[in-house]
């Protein structure tokens, strides 16, 4: 995806969902519903001006620093070769944080016969997944991927590490998307994969470049 592609559709994603918010607004009760436990029962509340414009608005923050991250990355040349797929990543977090926008949206409309977690696991499994595909892209930056002092310091441990990170981080979505049916565990099939994803390929890491460096 282009840069401008990309400029135009978070724009129109972020205004579409601030004119719905301020559409909706009267009808939202002062003490909007804002977090849902694992069993699924609402444990947080806010103000109703937040509740209708609190992601919309972080949602146009994080985009402008994805935005600035490609100009100001010492090793900006290395961005722009997987630039289409940072993009693309882009545009999925952003449809990510509104869709979930949609779904508080819609509880705190009297639509409560569906379970929170339940239908944000699809969205996030997919987020994971195309994690995963654009780590398999990525080069060596400081913002993007997986930034530890050894994939930092050598683009052969870099690549080595995002390209199992890859599989781990899909098949880590994979499972998010599976634990949509086993209701009350299905936290377990988020934060277990990716922690445990998260914490393999930093030891991974490790071990490679001392590996490199003793070779």
């Amino acid at each position: 995806m282009n840069n401008r592609n990309t400029l135009i559709v978070v724009i129109a994603l972020i205004v579409i969902a601030s004119a719905v918010s301020a559409f909706l607004a009267p009808r939202m009760p002062e003490q909007m519903a804002s977090h849902w436990n694992a069993a699924g029962e609402v444990d947080g509340y806010i103000t109703k001006f937040w509740g209708a414009f609190l992601m919309p608005i972080v949602s146009l923050g994080l985009f402008l620093l994805f935005w600035v991250i490609p100009y100001i990355d010492p090793l900006r040349a290395n961005i722009a070769k997987f630039r289409g797929y940072f993009n693309a990543f882009i545009v999925i977090i952003m449809a990510f944080l509104l869709y979930m926008h949609g779904l508080t949206l819609a509880w705190n409309l009297g639509y409560t016969g569906f379970d929170m977690g339940a239908a944000m696991l699809p969205a996030l499994g997919l987020f994971f997944v195309y994690a995963g595909v654009m780590m398999a892209k990525a080069k060596r930056n400081w913002f993007i991927g997986v930034r530890t002092p050894w994939t930092l310091s050598s683009d052969t441990v870099w690549d080595a590490t995002h390209c199992l990170g890859a599989k781990l981080f899909i098949g880590s979505g994979l499972l998010a998307i599976l634990g949509v049916f086993f209701g009350a565990y299905a936290l377990w099939f988020v934060f277990v994969p990716l922690l445990g994803s998260a914490l393999f390929l930093v030891v991974y890491s490790y071990v490679l470049y001392q590996r490199e460096t003793k070779a």
